[in-house]
Parts: C-alpha cells; sequence; structure tokens
C-alpha cells in the first residue's frame, strides 16, 4: 500500500505527458473507446474490487466535483460511493467524526 499511492501518482503524470502531444479528435477516440470498453467490463463484473490506493486516487480526482455532475460520468462505482470514500478518508487522516450529508 505504501508504494502504490506514489506509483499510481508517477504513472498517471506519465499517461498526462502522453496527451500533450495528442490532438483532441485523438483524445476524444480515445475517451470514447474507453468509455466502451469499460461499459463492456460492467456487464460482465459484478461487483468490482478496488484498493485503499484505488480509493485515494478517485477520491482525489473526483471530490470537489458536484454530485449532478458525477452523475454524468461513467464510473464503476456510484457518485455516492466516491462521496462516502472521501468521508471515510478525511475521518481516518483527521480523526473527524462521520457527518451525515443530510444531516
Amino acid at each position: 500500500m505504501v508504494l502504490r499511492l506514489p506509483y499510481l501518482a508517477v504513472s498517471r503524470v506519465f499517461a498526462l505527458m502522453r496527451l500533450l502531444p495528442m490532438t483532441d479528435i485523438d483524445k476524444d477516440i480515445e475517451i470514447l473507446t474507453l468509455r466502451h470498453q469499460l461499459a463492456v467490463l460492467q456487464r460482465q463484473i459484478d461487483r468490482p474490487r478496488f484498493t485503499a490506493a484505488d480509493r485515494v486516487f478517485l477520491v482525489a480526482l473526483l471530490h470537489r466535483l458536484p454530485r449532478a455532475r458525477l452523475g454524468q460520468f461513467r464510473l464503476i462505482v456510484s457518485p455516492d460511493t466516491i462521496l462516502r470514500w472521501h468521508r471515510d478518508l478525511m475521518r481516518r487522516r483527521h480523526g473527524v467524526q462521520a457527518v451525515h450529508p443530510d444531516q
């Protein structure tokens, strides 16, 4: 776990560097291809398993987006799950008690 998060961060930086010379059309084609592959995988897998590092990475990317915007994304997990992971991460990191969003 200790090396997994830095590994994910470094690999994402290299992935980002690969995108710099690509045109917008190339990026759009890649996004559509990845979305289609994700749809195929979602039909085949009942319940995906995320490591703690995967959860932290997704939370870091998505936690600032409004819930309505998250609902527009094609995610393997629900937007509520992403928000719960963020609350859990903050609780563990800062020792803050969980506060339910409806309260």
